[in-house]
Formats: structure tokens, C-alpha cells, sequence
């Protein structure tokens, strides 16, 4: 009978004990890009210079729920802070339109207009009588608090 030939042993394998990180780095790069080309289209709206007045706060209530706002810019653009165009300048006569269909959801939505400072008084007025034409039942102005050294004049 032949002499069995001795096995041979398989060394064990070990497991790794280290972590691969480049995944992680390269998920972490891309959100980092991600983050840096979404951050500044994150800030619109239309820049406007509000008249200051001393006005009192609105109360909580009214604050609760998002308005609707209907910004009247320097150049006499209108545009709205909520539905598909918003931020975008609207067309002369869309305003009613607009707001009809934001109203339509909830009538008592509480509806503002901010004037810039040094737009013609008739175009706030336009838009606020286009606003009640719309079905707004009231429509309040936003302003500015005033400063503090032109409140002493």
C-alpha cells in the first residue's frame, strides 16, 4: 500500500482589516459640487427698496401660513412669490389670473404687495386694486422698520 501522500495545509485566509475610503471620497466631492452649484440658486427673488414706516407686526396668525405676495420692483416688473411663475416677472394682465388660482386653494390666504420705494405710487395701487379684483378679501403692504437715526428726525 502506498504511503499517503502528507496534505498540504491552506494557509488561512485573513480578512481584510482595512477600509477602503476613495468610495466615500468621491460620493462626499460630488455632493460638495452638488452643494456649491445649487447654493446660490437658492437665494431669488426680486430686490426691491422697501419704504420704511412704523408699522406694527402682524400677529402670529397671519405669519403661520405662507402669503401671497405681489412684489412691485423700481422698474414697474409685478411678480408673485408662489405658483409656477414665480419670481419671474408677469405679463400685464396676468397678475388677476395668478391669484385667482392661488386663491381658489384657500380664499383667506392673506395677500401683501411690496412696493419698492421709488416706483410710481399708481402702479402699488394698480396692482392693489387688480388684488381685490381677484377675490382678495383684504390686501396689507409690506414695509420696512425705519432706522433708528431717521427716527429721531
Amino acid at each position: 500500500m502506498p504511503a499517503q501522500a502528507p496534505r498540504r495545509r491552506r494557509p488561512k485566509r485573513r480578512g481584510m482589516s482595512e477600509i477602503n475610503v476613495v468610495p466615500f471620497i468621491d460620493v462626499m466631492l460630488v455632493l460638495l459640487i452638488i452643494f456649491m452649484v445649487t447654493a446660490p440658486l437658492l437665494h431669488q427673488g426680486v430686490e426691491v427698496d422697501l419704504p420704511r414706516a412704523q408699522a406694527q407686526p402682524l400677529d402670529e396668525a397671519l405669519q403661520a401660513e405662507e402669503p401671497i405676495v405681489v412684489t412691485v420692483s423700481r422698474d414697474g416688473a409685478v411678480t408673485l412669490n408662489q405658483g409656477p411663475a414665480a419670481d419671474t416677472p408677469l405679463p400685464p394682465g396676468a397678475l388677476q389670473e395668478a391669484v385667482q388660482a392661488l386663491l381658489a386653494g384657500d380664499p383667506e390666504t392673506p395677500v401683501f404687495v411690496r412696493g419698492d420705494r421709488f416706483v410710481r405710487y399708481g402702479e402699488v395701487v394698480d396692482a392693489m386694486v387688480t388684488l381685490q379684483a381677484a377675490g382678495a378679501p383684504r390686501v396689507g403692504l409690506i414695509t420696512d422698520p425705519p432706522d433708528e437715526a431717521e427716527g429721531s428726525g
